[in-house]
């Protein structure tokens, strides 16, 4: 009897650790400009990641925004300046669960200190090329599959320009050509000259040094087999119902939708559309650049170096 009061009482505190832990109305996505959140008498500093309570107020400025997350999922971004409750704001939003709720867990832990501190310790010392070398910004096996059409080509080099970029098939035959001054490059394979392509090779090389990818270091992706792009678009579609694909607050979510789907290439095209989108939000950079460094796409500054 004594021990059956025992477990009753520790199921207590569980529940009631729970409802704690879950006792928030909103979760802060995204967080442009000098905004600020009212807890009690004092106003701080609304940061990414943090919680807004029912009872709080939100204050927006001048020329920025804030994206928040229903504790059921739905999103809200809030543009207009002006002082705003909590609890009005959650009027605003339909309470039904939202499938957006495991991607805005997803996207937040992947993006917490402890993440970055786990992966650095993961990473171990790296070794960095030469400086003239071509690295491109693209999935080398896992994570090379795209499901979309926007294929985004970035990459870093301290070799000069302009560029030669070339997308060819399976038989090394060209099949898209192009020369440009940036390092980044958009191909759009919903051109009738990809139809029925189902693999793709990306090569570069720079016109002015000479400097290029080797023959096992160019990039291919390749297209979704039917089953699972036939798997990936009912989830994209169901996803889609609950966001705005045309706001970078959007495109947030679906560079999570597809990262969680290991669909790398249309997460790259995703957050590189939030950011066109909302160029001077520096949080879609920020979110941006961490994707990259846990993909291992872009080697962090902050990593050691393995200079043997």
């Amino acid at each position: 009897m004594k021990k059956g009061r025992i477990l009753l009482l520790i199921g207590f505190f569980a529940v009631g650790n729970l409802a704690l832990a879950q006792d928030y109305t909103f979760r802060v996505l995204a967080n442009k400009g000098a905004n600020e959140i009212k807890s009690g008498a004092a106003w701080q500093p609304v940061k990414t990641g943090s919680t807004l309570n029912v009872s709080d107020e939100i204050k927006i400025s001048e020329n920025a925004s804030v994206g928040l997350v229903h504790i059921k999922g739905k999103p809200l971004e809030v543009k207009q300046p002006g002082v705003y409750k909590v609890a009005d704001l959650a009027a605003k939003v339909q309470t039904e669960a939202s499938v957006l709720n495991k991607y805005t867990d997803f996207i937040l832990s992947s993006n917490s200190a402890e993440a970055k501190k786990n992966r650095l310790s993961a990473t171990g010392a790296v070794h960095r090329g030469s400086k003239d070398a071509i690295q491109p910004q693209l999935p080398k096996n896992e994570g090379a599959e795209i499901f979309g059409n926007q294929l985004v080509i970035n990459w870093e080099t301290e070799s000069a320009g302009p560029f030669v970029v070339t997308v060819l098939n399976m038989f090394d035959e060209t099949i898209f050509k192009a020369e440009t001054a940036q390092k980044s490059l958009t191909v759009d394979l919903a051109d009738a000259k990809f139809q029925g392509e189902d693999a793709l090779i990306v090569d570069i090389k720079s016109k002015t040094t000479g400097a290029k990818l080797a023959d096992d270091s160019r990039p291919m992706v390749k297209r979704l087999s039917p089953a699972k792009a036939a798997t990936i678009k009912a989830g994209f579609a169901e996803v889609s119902k609950e966001l705005d694909g045309t706001t970078a607050f959007g495109n947030l979510f679906l560079a999570g939708f597809y990262e969680q789907n290991r669909l790398i290439v249309d997460a790259i095209a995703a957050y590189e559309k939030a950011i066109a989108l909302a160029p001077e939000d520096p949080t879609y950079k920020e979110y941006y650049l961490e994707f990259l460094y846990r993909n291992k796409l872009k080697l962090d500054p902050n990593a050691p170096v393995n200079n043997k």
